[in-house]
């Protein structure tokens, strides 16, 4: 059972202010023109509006009380999403796409570097040759640790949040409770730079890295959006 079971119905709810980055990931499916596969689909927030553009999306989520709540709202926006049950580092998608999208900061609950690597490796074999794999994450700034670790903090009516940081770990747990239901999730943090070795590791080059959704350029920011190529990884047998 995913933590993500216990807030399936609260989930949209709690995240409704976050609409900045809907617009982005559309932008980039529809200039990929599909199909686009998103890991950690969650409740469809990005891929629905993918799908009602006329992209066609197979979403993977380890939640199916996540992937139910998609479900209805995919039937509520008159689309088709392929919805599929499965972990990221192994997601049940056969074949190579133009696009790969993990949005919403959703590869920090890849906490350790083989956990990544795993990850990366899945999205690399997902991708057909030259395909473009997009994503964000975020690195806390002290000030942010300062201001909300340990409070409750209504985040949305009725729905509130708690940050326990862990800056010698660079573990965040974020708890958050609201309309009966309640749950603690884990996320890990790691730096640009430390991206960057990631992915050239595991045969992406970096295109264009972002402070913002409006593709301001990054420049210390906490969030860092990334638009990547796939290459090959010398040494190792391609993929696709």
């Amino acid at each position: 059972m995913s933590l993500y079971d216990r807030i399936a119905h609260l989930y949209d709810p709690w995240s409704a202010s976050v609409v900045e980055d809907v617009e982005f990931y559309v932008d980039e499916a529809l200039r990929s023109g599909g199909p686009v596969v998103e890991l950690a689909v969650g409740t469809g927030r990005i891929a629905v509006p993918m799908a009602a553009a006329g992209i066609r999306v197979i979403g993977v989520d380890s939640s199916s009380g996540m992937l139910a709540v998609a479900r209805d709202a995919a039937a509520d926006a008159g689309v088709e999403v392929d919805l599929r049950e499965g972990d990221m580092r192994e997601p049940p998608v056969e074949g190579t796409h133009p696009l790969v999208v993990i949005a919403f900061r959703s590869l920090l609950h890849m906490e350790s570097d083989a956990d990544r690597r795993a990850t990366l490796r899945a999205v690399h074999r997902l991708l057909e040759p030259g395909g473009r794999f997009v994503f964000d994450v975020f690195a806390p700034a002290p000030d942010d640790i300062s201001e909300t670790h340990g409070r409750w903090i209504e985040r949305e009516p009725g729905i509130f949040e708690r940050a326990e940081w862990d800056e010698d770990a660079r573990r965040l747990v974020l708890s958050v409770r609201g309309l009966g239901a309640e749950t603690s999730l884990s996320l890990a943090w790691v730096s640009v730079p430390e991206w960057r070795v990631l992915l050239a590791d595991e045969g992406f080059a970096v295109e264009g890295l972002y402070g913002w959704f409006d593709r301001t350029p990054w420049a210390g920011h906490e969030d860092s959006i990334w638009v990547c190529r796939r290459n090959e990884v010398p040494g190792r047998p391609p993929y696709g």
